[in-house]
């Protein structure tokens, strides 16, 4: 009897834990514990959420934050499915390139995204058709269905954290394989590895 009762108890026990697993945590449901060496800069970027956003969340009037303290993660603008398509765009078009040029990338889909010149979406910056073309070489060859890597991912919800902070590039090129006459005459704000970044 006593060992029915014992089987009983673990069973109860194995099941609420197998239930507690499945269950979201506090994180997940939109909040977050500081750590030791958090920063809103650090926190913004795990989740993919604005910088300014996260801070007016929670009424931060400085940039200090504490272990323990309790955080609102608000929600990001963007959507998983935008998230993944940026970052198989990033993975495609900065695959060897430092990670800076990986975020910079990304912030250039973001910016196209705020600009009135461009589509308002992710999806519709992606998959812009100008003059003929994609706007972007990985949609015209199938590269953009690939997988992208952690690193990519990691870039955009960087970029996503820095969001209306840069200095505004649209574009970006390598010096080396550009074509087009029109791209060299665009101001360049940055090169990072083999890209330039412009307006």
């Amino acid at each position: 009897m006593k060992t029915l009762k014992k089987m009983g108890l673990a069973i109860t026990l194995i099941t609420s834990l197998s239930l507690s697993a499945l269950l979201p945590t506090a994180e997940a449901a939109g909040s977050y514990q500081v750590k030791s060496g958090d920063t809103y800069w650090k926190i913004a970027s795990k989740f993919g959420v604005r910088v300014n956003a996260l801070k007016k969340e929670n009424n931060g009037t400085s940039n200090l934050i504490y272990p323990g303290q309790q955080l609102t993660i608000p929600n990001s603008v963007y959507s998983a499915a935008e998230k993944d398509l940026m970052a198989r765009l990033v993975h495609a078009e900065a695959k060897g390139e430092p990670y800076a040029g990986k975020v910079a990338v990304a912030t250039v889909i973001l910016n196209r995204v705020a600009s009135e010149d461009f589509p308002d979406t992710v999806k519709g910056v992606v998959y812009e058709i100008a003059n003929g073309h994609y706007a972007f070489t990985p949609v015209q060859n199938g590269e953009i269905n690939n997988s992208a890597d952690a690193e990519s991912k990691r870039a955009v919800n960087e970029a996503l954290a820095y969001e209306g902070q840069g200095n505004g590039s649209l574009f970006f090129y390598n010096p080396r394989t550009a074509k087009s006459d029109w791209i060299f005459s665009r101001q360049v704000n940055v090169t990072i590895g083999n890209h330039r970044f412009a307006k």
